[in-house]
């Protein structure tokens, strides 16, 4: 379902310019209807601060292709291994497949690959990307420096960022891809951007801070990033309908042998003793108040949570 857009008032808006390969660019242009791209870093020695989420970020190739050639909302910033973001994003990390990307991670740290090592890498995570046709391609903002590694902020209300708004806006018309997640000629500003499946599993996964709601578990290979309500039941990839859950508690909530209350309390159904004479474990956790992120705006809402209560739960 469309998000409303968030105006914050020009005066606060940014756009990044990040530096990619021009593989990564060609790849996920040749792919239709992405809904989301990972723009990775390498080293994963820093995360991505530059922008609020709802903000521009455009892809530049590298030298001497000193063309703008796309861009998307951004959406998060975080480290991740390398195996966990191919799992979330696949092809949209731009690489055919894991072996490939972790090749490249090797030969831009300038190792040797080592197959064994989960490599951590940061990740720029991007919804409604767009890829400009050639023609379309814009050049570098007139003070854009030869020496710049990763990228560069510019404020789009204030030359050359303002001139380089506008150039995307005529860019976007160019290549016939209106963008909806881009607001057409007119001021800047945020706009709320629609997760993707591989995006709402990671942020699901940094606002529990990467451990079981129920179980506390931090072994993040046992992790999952639950649907409180299905997106095949109108659920959607957001925030609040989201719970991280150990893999096996996962099974058991989409199956309804467990739930989590409005009250975020979990709950066991007597199903699982009735269908499987076991439970033991489950059992122990029945009651327990879940653990929740910090921030109230991103609680599992009580919408949600009471939906799984009446539809999915066996009581």
């Amino acid at each position: 379902m469309p998000q409303a857009s968030v105006n914050i008032g020009a005066e606060s808006m940014k756009a990044f310019i990040g530096i990619t390969d021009k593989n990564w660019f060609e790849l996920l242009q040749s792919q239709p209807q992405l809904e989301e791209v990972n723009f990775w870093q390498p080293s994963g020695s820093r995360q991505f601060r530059a922008l609020q989420p709802g903000a521009l970020f455009l892809f530049k190739l590298h030298s001497p292709n000193n063309y703008i050639v796309g861009g998307g909302i951004f959406a998060h910033a975080t480290r991740l291994p390398i195996s966990l973001a191919w799992e979330s994003f696949g092809i949209a990390n731009g690489a055919w497949n894991l072996s490939q990307m972790r090749s490249r991670v090797a030969r831009y740290r300038r190792q040797t690959e080592d197959r064994r090592a989960d490599y951590t890498i940061g990740c720029i995570l991007l919804e409604q990307p767009f890829f400009l046709e050639r023609q379309a391609w814009i050049p570098v903002p007139y003070d854009w420096k030869p020496n710049i590694v990763q990228g560069r902020t510019y404020d789009l209300t204030q030359e050359p960022g303002l001139s380089l708004w506008h150039q995307v806006q005529s860019a976007l018309s160019v290549s016939h891809r209106m963008h909806e997640g881009i607001p057409q000629y007119g001021e800047p500003h945020l706009v709320r951007p629609r997760l993707g499946q591989g995006t709402f599993r990671v942020v699901v996964t940094d606002a529990y801070e990467r451990r079981c709601a129920v179980t506390q578990e931090k072994v993040l290979p046992a992790l999952d990033a639950a649907h409180i309500r299905p997106f095949s039941e109108g659920g959607e990839h957001c925030i609040t309908n989201g719970l991280l859950l150990r893999s096996d508690v996962h099974r058991l909530f989409d199956r309804g042998y467990v739930t989590v209350t409005p009250e975020k309390y979990f709950e066991v159904s007597n199903k699982i003793h009735e269908d499987f004479h076991n439970g033991r474990e489950y059992y122990a956790l029945h009651g327990k108040r879940i653990h929740i992120p910090q921030k109230s705006d991103l609680h599992p809402e009580i919408g949600y949570l009471a939906w799984h209560n009446e539809h999915i739960f066996k009581g």
